[in-house]
């Protein structure tokens, strides 16, 4: 009986592991696409979304099948969610740019690399998950750390929106970069909910 719990767990834990690596592959394209403003890049995010997405279509599926879960069902779900959601918002900006004809700012570029390095930790956290708890729950510190200087760098960012020209083109122009520095925001805040929920789960499995 314990081998089939463990078993059942590796696998969600294999499936949230592989969650975070494309979410983290996402960031890493998100970044260089800030950096080079290169078309390809956005295809290739494209593509990372949706592999994204088809794992977590896996895990739930796992979940329907599974009565039993060794880790709280709601804790699996919404921990899928909140990793999923930030390669979500990661596509999102790109797609946004395209459409809005939005070049990167040096604010973009600082977000994306903040938010790349806190999906680096929060995939390192669900590496550590099973066996090393305790530096899993240092990992979602430092992921939450760095949402909170993403969240700065937006602050900055739109303060530096509203000081420009007041006429009618850099309205326009403020309002769609807004739009993609909101994205970019959600991302972190969807990165910090997954850090909270790794929290959780280790403070219930130790």
């Amino acid at each position: 009986m314990f081998k089939i719990f463990k078993s059942k767990q590796d696998n969600f834990i294999r499936l949230i592991n592989q969650q975070a690596a494309l979410t983290l592959q996402g960031l890493n394209q998100l970044t260089e696409y800030m950096k080079f403003h290169d078309p390809e890049l956005a295809r290739q995010l494209t593509l990372t979304e949706k592999e994204a997405d088809e794992v977590r279509r896996i895990l739930i599926n796992e979940l329907n099948r599974t009565f039993v879960t060794p880790i709280d069902r709601e804790d699996i779900f919404a921990l899928s969610r909140a990793i999923d959601d930030v390669v979500d918002y990661a596509y999102s900006t790109v797609t946004e740019m395209d459409v809005l004809a939005v070049t990167p700012t040096s604010f973009m570029v600082r977000m994306a690399t903040l938010l790349r390095d806190a999906a680096y930790e929060i995939h390192m956290a669900t590496q550590r998950l099973d066996e090393h708890p305790g530096v899993a729950a240092e990992h979602a510190q430092r992921a939450k750390a760095l949402e909170n200087r993403v969240e700065a760098v937006y602050r900055e960012a739109i303060a530096d929106l509203f000081s420009g020209p007041e006429d009618v083109h850099h309205i326009f122009e403020m309002l769609k970069m807004r739009e993609v520095y909101r994205h970019l925001s959600n991302a972190a805040d969807r990165g910090d909910e997954a850090a909270n929920l790794i929290a959780d789960i280790v403070v219930k499995t130790t």
